[in-house]
């Protein structure tokens, strides 16, 4: 969390900008509005890219700006600038001020502070220096290389942000944060017979870059990239029908997270665009299905210490034992639900507004012994790892491409397959959940989520799951 020293040596004492003025613009701006905020932002992030045995491109940026928002009811006024200055915030207090007619009159309460720390506010981009960072890319990739002979390509990536914030309301409430974050991603290219196939690992977090350069860590992530490789050098084509499916643990949560975190936010449910709308209270997957947003564990991806309205986030419950009982809110759709927010407020940038979004969105664990969960299928599908997917929150349906994937044949793993995609639907999906593993794992900190044209970086996770009946779109003629 930021103090206000550190707030003021970002955005005031470099800008020239005097804290009293620009709260009284926020005043006057907010005057009649029923909730809104100044949303201050510096950024700098960097980013490298190793190809081919070479530095193939190496980046750094830094971006700064402001977001003044005033909601009534279900209307936004919300203007942005990269101009940090009081006559720019004065201006946008002008445009702001055009949607308030039909307010309340009394602003909303400006949300309960908090001393939650999840990460550490140090600057990773300047803690090791760039020959270093460009060596162990290089390391990366000769190990990969000299791992296999099989080995024709590798593509390491290495990406790195420092984010500070600061919101402020009317009447001088602030709250703010600092957010470093990292991500490391190694990719590689196998051949063998004329047979090209690939695989990738990555991994992240809240942190310094220390943990993901540290030659324990990355050869690790070469190794699981190498497997998956090899591993599909050996696939056959898969089946099509519908079958009993296996879904593995950690980052197949993916499709937790779209067939089924979309159509708990808060908007959608509001304006009653989502399959889950007026279920509160119903019976949307088996009994032992339980489905959290959690925001507050440390160092994760997904994880804030406050969401970008400055509510401090939460661990939020979504589906309980089968049930749906609650929604991902912001600050507007809560007040407009007669609820609570649960701190999912997101925005990607100053130049964004907020709306709920998801954090770190995962199924809790159950009883189930993985191994018997394997034994217990005849005839099916075990899925380890996923690529691209579509959904329609409308609708709920969905379709997901697996990059790893094995044929199940009386209870045990045989051969790999390839081109295999599940078809569904998220509600009906979870409804024919029949088992579900006692090893609960979280993805390894690459999620990044789409909406409405914003990307931020989200968090997933789920047990082994055996979901009996779904459909399998295969290449096998």
């Amino acid at each position: 969390m930021t103090d206000v020293k550190t707030a003021n040596e970002m955005f005031f004492e470099p800008t020239g900008m005097d804290r009293g003025a620009v709260e009284g613009l926020i005043n006057d701006a907010l005057t009649g509005a029923d909730d809104g905020e100044l949303y201050l932002e510096y950024r700098q992030s960097e980013g490298f890219s190793f190809d081919d045995g070479r530095l193939k491109s190496a980046s750094f940026d830094t971006t700064q700006g402001f977001g003044l928002r005033a909601v009534v009811g279900e209307a936004t006024g919300f203007a942005h600038a990269s101009d940090l200055s009081e006559q720019a915030i004065r201006n946008a207090a002008a445009t702001v001020r055009a949607v308030q007619t039909g307010g309340s009159g009394t602003i909303a309460l400006a949300p309960a502070g908090s001393n939650q720390a999840l990460y550490s506010d140090e600057n990773p981009l300047s803690e090791i220096p760039f020959d270093a960072k460009v060596k162990a890319l290089a390391e990366i990739d000769a190990y990969a290389r000299a791992k296999d002979s099989k080995v024709v390509q590798v593509s390491v990536s290495l990406a790195g942000s420092w984010q500070g914030i600061e919101i402020i309301r009317m009447g001088g409430e602030r709250s703010g944060d600092i957010r470093p974050l990292v991500r490391l991603n190694v990719s590689v290219v196998v051949e063998k017979n004329g047979r090209r196939e690939s695989g990738s690992h990555g991994m992240g977090g809240r942190t310094g870059y220390d943990f993901y350069l540290q030659e324990e860590t990355w050869k690790s992530a070469v190794d699981e990239a190498l497997r998956q490789a090899v591993t599909n050098l050996e696939s056959v084509e898969a089946p099509a029908g519908e079958m009993d499916v296996i879904v593995g643990p950690g980052w197949p949560g993916i499709i937790l997270h779209e067939a089924i975190g979309h159509g708990l936010e808060g908007d959608f449910n509001r304006k009653k665009t989502s399959v889950f709308s007026d279920l509160l209270g119903e019976r949307v997957a088996s009994p032992g299905v339980t489905v959290v947003d959690d925001g507050t564990i440390p160092d994760r991806r997904g994880s804030l210490s406050i969401d970008d309205e400055g509510t401090a986030t939460s661990c939020t419950t979504l589906i309980e034992d089968g049930i749906l009982v609650g929604y991902m809110q912001d600050r507007q759709n809560a007040r407009l639900m007669g609820v609570e927010p649960t701190g999912n407020g997101r925005r990607e940038s100053y130049a964004h507004m907020p709306m709920p979004r998801m954090t770190n969105t995962y199924m809790l664990g159950g009883d189930g012994d993985p191994g018997d969960i394997l034994k217990s299928v005849k005839k099916g599908l075990y899925t380890v790892n996923f690529g691209g997917g579509q959904v329609d929150i409308t609708s709920g349906k969905f379709v997901f491409t697996c990059t790893e994937a094995y044929l199940i044949e009386d209870g045990k793993l045989t051969a790999p397959v390839k081109g295999a995609t599940l078809i569904g639907t998220g509600s009906e999906a979870l409804k024919k959940v029949r088992a579900i593993g006692n090893d609960m794992a979280l993805d390894s900190g690459i999620g990044t989520c789409g909406k409405a044209g914003q990307s931020v970086p989200v968090g997933v996770g789920q047990p082994t799951m055996l979901i009996e009946g779904l459909t399998v779109g295969g290449t096998a003629g």
